[in-house]
């Protein structure tokens, strides 16, 4: 270790609250391995004992998240770069070596040397303050509806157990109305009470649109329903409890759907990622995460292929041309472009008119869809490389 190498590889072992470093040569030989606090001092330290060791230094982590974050963003800054080996890639790679152990430093150095005999990993990033925010954001807005969909779950079984005719009068996933209602009413006994006109009174005082219509049906359900059941007073509690969150955390999801629209829209390229019909802010938030730096995709195949939109050959002897979907993707860069093409189909022009033509074809609708997806990823790479927005009528060729 005294004698100054050419190159060695790194190979970390991310963790949340360690990392365990391991550095071999070009033999594969181990030079140094070591567990490193994830704390900025020691991460520090460990850097100029590893940079000591060669003239260049090849970096490979297995979490390019928040854990190696930190140790990530001070290897940019001294000028290292770290390529990202995927965790399914280290677990059959560590099938290759001797022993059957699973340790933080057997992780390690399995990462450096597949690091050391493969050159076709993607290098890691760090991204820009905005990538930064729109990565918090759209995260942070993936949990809050995650928590919603839970809630209206949770919501829609307790009132199964009581009131199982208002439970089925309305879809209060997307009705704000019904949530306002179950905030003060939940059995049959207290809407028959109330009535109709000071029901419709009292939704129309908080702000509901159709209010009539909301407390006619509320009375339907609770006149079909003249038995109490057990446990009503209690699920009642549960289910005004659950309504009144529901309805909070939609004013919240307003205002972080808010914030990503304004910051999305600071990105040099907003525009032309918007004006892509069934691409809105929210999307187009996400594309930018999910893509990272745009330049590293040489042509629209590569932004297809990274989004999992690519078929890929499965062919042994003479059998030939046996396609099947991929299985290393990006599942966040295929939702955006899945849930795009979904959205601009619906609507009349070019995106619909493809859709319709592979149903001609005999596509179903999720095959026609992925089309429409495969298609979509060629116009939006085009579109980013010559910084245009999109029209529905294409450009006229120019001579050359």
């Amino acid at each position: 270790m005294n004698e100054r190498k050419t190159q060695v590889w790194a190979g970390v072992d991310a963790g949340k609250g360690h990392h365990w470093v391991a550095v071999v040569d070009e033999t594969g030989a181990t030079l140094w391995s070591k567990q490193v606090d994830n704390d900025e001092s020691a991460i520090l330290t460990v850097l100029g004992e590893i940079l000591d060791l060669a003239d260049q230094v090849h970096w490979a982590v297995d979490i390019s998240g928040t854990s190696s974050a930190l140790l990530l963003a001070l290897l940019a800054a001294h000028g290292q770069r770290a390529v990202y080996v995927p965790g399914r890639t280290v677990n059959r790679m560590a099938g290759a070596y001797r022993g059957e152990a699973k340790t933080d430093a057997r992780d390690a150095y399995v990462i450096a040397e597949t690091s050391r005999q493969r050159r076709d990993f993607a290098t890691i990033d760090v991204p820009a303050q905005l990538a930064a925010d729109l990565a918090l954001l759209t995260a942070h807005r993936s949990d809050l509806v995650a928590d919603r969909v839970r809630m209206i779950n949770r919501l829609r079984d307790v009132l199964t157990g009581v009131f199982p005719a208002l439970e089925g009068a309305f879809d209060y996933s997307s009705h704000k109305g019904a949530l306002v209602l179950l905030t003060g009413y939940q059995t049959p006994a207290g809407i028959r009470r109330r009535g109709r006109i000071r029901l419709t009174a009292w939704l129309a005082n908080r702000s509901v649109r159709g209010a009539d219509t909301v407390a006619a049906t509320a009375l339907e359900a609770a006149q079909a329903q003249q038995t109490s059941l057990p446990g009503e007073d209690v699920a009642a509690q549960i289910v005004a409890d659950l309504a009144t969150q529901t309805l909070a955390l939609d004013d919240r999801l307003k205002r972080v759907d808010k914030q990503i629209r304004e910051t999305f829209r600071n990105h040099p390229q907003a525009e032309i990622i918007e004006s892509l019909p069934g691409m809105g802010p929210i999307l187009g938030a996400e594309f930018i995460v999910a893509a990272g730096d745009l330049t590293a995709y040489a042509d629209a195949g590569h932004l297809a292929s990274a989004a999992g939109l690519v078929p890929v050959p499965r062919d042994s002897g003479r059998r030939t041309g046996n396609l099947h979907r991929p299985k290393r993707y990006s599942r966040r860069l295929r939702r955006v472009f899945y849930m795009s093409a979904q959205t601009s189909m619906m609507r009349e022009g070019p995106n619909r008119d493809f859709y319709l033509k592979k149903r001609g074809e005999g596509c179903k609708h999720v095959q026609a869809v992925i089309a429409l997806a495969r298609r979509r990823a060629s116009v939006l790479w085009a579109l980013l490389r010559d910084n245009r927005v999109f029209t529905p009528t294409p450009p006229v060729p120019q001579t050359a």
